[in-house]
């Protein structure tokens, strides 16, 4: 992942893989001692010590798979640096390294946009009545937009006194009620912080108190980790089991109140024995690798966050969703030289037991999941995927389906979703796929091309997307669009298709009423996506057939896609939809004269994008990097009115 350490993520992996197959060994006899009846719900360990039992159980059965290599290298001959010595060797430092990362318009309008209305999703640019607030790297700043103004008005590093931001990423941030919440991923100390501010009416920001959770990395280049539904924060953090170095203490998540000198005695455990859920899934962490994959929520209305864990226990590859009222995770075993089994886990957000459903094949990501008002869960599936870490939700392959299931279905996990559940569905998956439900309907299709060089222009990007009504059986249809599909999004109840065809992007307009069909297209020469997370995109509805869309974009010959998704974007671009036709309103654009050197010590790579189109009522901002522009439209045209510049006081212009 270039700068961000992948280190964590390999040794667990290096852990699971590296271990020989064995004998497969339920781990339901060594837990709860029945499974409840069918259409119940998932069981829990009944107490501490049956937990203990388990853990005892797996850490006696590694002992002895070390005894076994070590009497292995004892017979073997010693050629130079062969692969099971430097394998043994390297032990040691795989467990303390995998310990270490396991003890870790109106005031309340959204200008995110977010996959399910009322779960807002961490970011790097929220609102607080007359005020923007932006995270951008390691640092928070407030902008007054209130009153006609657009004035800088406070800016503190996102990280508390006395913490060393070395090692550390402060990715995504949330503003519930008077209090700023910041979300990073410490890889020095091995846990999820979060970070909390008071931010007042006038704007100014002040520190409260760091909490540092005991978890795994929980980056995803597509899915972001924390929601926030009223006053409740919910962040989902797998944690990845190594079957050689377990103790009850680094078994699952923990808390503690930060500061320099917090000793690991403090970390209070927030998710007891009696909070860890499983289905009857055989489990053995020696044939497939595990986690435990937990919701935790905080109530961001005390001043002392007080939070609470729940978790399944399961294979460690997943995609996690979150609706309203639940968490659901879809997890996928790779067993070596077994047949790939999959399921889904319902985790509520009411403290209600969780359920589950076998099932079969990966979704692509979050998006491919949603709980409609008919109380089903619909999800587009491939063949083959890894889950969404890092960038696992580019290797999905294969066929694709669509599963929609009942959520009274859901169960104590023995039960699977049966064969007349899945829809077979035209097109395979191609590592980069998109795929959105937009009202009553399923639009999917793919880029194959996305990273490709600029220059090659004479490439197939891959011209069909399809849609199809999730909740009935008519026809699926073809869309040839005659541009690749990086990106779908909703235009209202309509949607819009964007994405490269040769060295220029595409948007595509899709009507979807009794049919769906293509409308116009507009044509953005020279151009490419300057943001590929979901946010980047914003469409501001002004009537039922009318509004417009913002999107980053930056030139196509600045080089490849991964390289601009990194890079300063360039400008904000604007569109007219008018009952499905696209026009171009005009750009807000970064000042290139203002690059600055801003000193910057933590979160130095703008993973999570910094560029987003920002509505306010009748007004229109552009966020550039350390630059918040307004625009007025004037004749169909997006004119600058003024901009300002956030960057942090000590910066020196370049």
């Amino acid at each position: 992942m270039g700068l961000r350490p992948l280190l964590p993520l390999m040794l667990c992996l290096g852990a699971a893989s590296g271990v020989a197959a064995a004998a497969p060994e339920a781990a339901r006899h060594d837990g709860a001692d029945t499974a409840s009846a069918a259409g119940g719900t998932l069981q829990a360990f009944q107490s501490e010590r049956e937990l203990e039992r388990l853990l005892a159980r797996w850490m006696q059965r590694a002992k002895a798979e070390r005894r076994q290599q070590k009497r292995m290298l004892a017979k073997a001959p010693a050629p130079p640096a062969p692969a099971s010595v430097a394998q043994e060797a390297a032990a040691p430092a795989l467990d303390s390294a995998v310990v270490a990362g396991a003890s870790i318009a109106e005031a309340d309008e959204s200008i995110t946009n977010v996959q399910t209305a009322g779960v807002d999703e961490g970011g790097i640019v929220k609102r607080h009545g007359e005020h923007l607030v932006v995270l951008r790297r390691g640092r928070l700043f407030t902008v007054r937009i209130g009153g006609d103004r657009l004035q800088p008005v406070s800016s503190v590093d996102a990280f508390g006194p006395g913490t060393d931001p070395g090692g550390a990423w402060y990715d995504e941030m949330l503003v519930g009620g008077d209090t700023v919440v910041v979300v990073g991923y410490s890889y020095a100390r091995g846990g999820t912080e979060l970070v909390l501010f008071d931010i007042a009416g006038s704007g100014a920001l002040r520190y409260r108190d760091t909490y540092h959770l005991r978890s795994n990395d929980y980056y995803s280049a597509r899915n972001y980790a924390s929601r926030l539904i009223g006053q409740t924060l919910v962040f989902y953090t797998p944690m990845p089991l190594n079957a050689w170095s377990l103790t009850q203490q680094d078994f699952g998540p923990a808390l503690r109140r930060w500061r320099p000198d917090a000793p690991p005695a403090e970390f209070r455990r927030i998710l007891p024995a009696t909070r860890i859920y499983r289905a009857d899934d055989e489990l053995d962490p020696f044939d497939t690798s595990l986690a435990l994959h937990t919701v935790t929520r905080c109530d961001l209305s005390t001043p002392t966050l007080d939070c609470s864990s729940s978790a399944v226990l399961g294979p460690s590859g997943r995609v996690f969703y979150v609706s309203a009222d639940s968490v659901f995770v879809w997890t996928t075993a790779h067993g070596a030289g077994k047949t790939n089994t999959s399921s889904v886990f319902r985790i509520p957000l009411d403290d209600a037991a969780p359920t589950a459903l076998k099932t079969r094949g990966a979704p692509i990501d979050q998006l491919s999941f949603l709980h409609d008002a008919d109380d089903h869960l619909n999800v587009l599936l491939s063949a083959a995927g890894a889950g969404e870490g890092m960038w696992g939700d580019e290797s999905s392959a294969g066929g694709l389906a669509l599963l929609r299931v009942p959520l009274a279905s859901f169960g104590d996990g023995r039960s699977a979703a049966p064969a007349s559940a899945y829809r077979s569905l035209p097109g395979t998956a191609a590592g980069a796929m998109q795929n959105r439900f937009v009202g009553d309907w399923l639009l999917y299709g793919a880029a194959p091309y996305r990273w490709r060089s600029a220059s090659d222009t004479d490439a197939d990007p891959g011209t069909t997307a399809y849609a199809l009504r999730y909740g009935a059986n008519d026809a699926i249809q073809s869309l040839r669009i005659g541009h690749g599909t990086e990106r779908i999004e909703a235009l209202g109840g309509n949607a819009l298709l964007v994405g490269s065809a040769g060295g220029d992007l595409h948007f595509t307009s899709v009507r979807l009423d009794r049919r769906a069909a293509t409308g116009t297209v507009y044509v953005q020469p020279d151009a490419a996506q300057g943001e590929s997370r979901t946010h980047g995109f914003f469409y501001r509805a002004q009537s039922a057939d009318q509004g417009i869309a913002g999107l980053p974009i930056i030139a196509q010959r600045r080089g490849n896609s991964m390289q601009r998704y990194l890079d300063e974007s360039a400008s904000v671009l604007y569109l007219r939809n008018r009952d499905l036709r696209l026009a171009p309103m005009g750009q807000l654009v970064a000042d290139a004269d203002r690059a600055v050197d801003d000193g910057c010590r933590a979160s130095c790579v703008d993973w999570y994008g910094n560029a987003r189109p920002v509505f306010i009522g009748e007004r229109v901002f552009a966020l550039l990097g350390y630059e918040l522009v307004e625009g007025r439209v004037v004749r169909e045209r997006i004119v600058e009115r003024r901009r300002t510049s956030f960057a942090p006081a000590a910066a020196v212009s370049e």
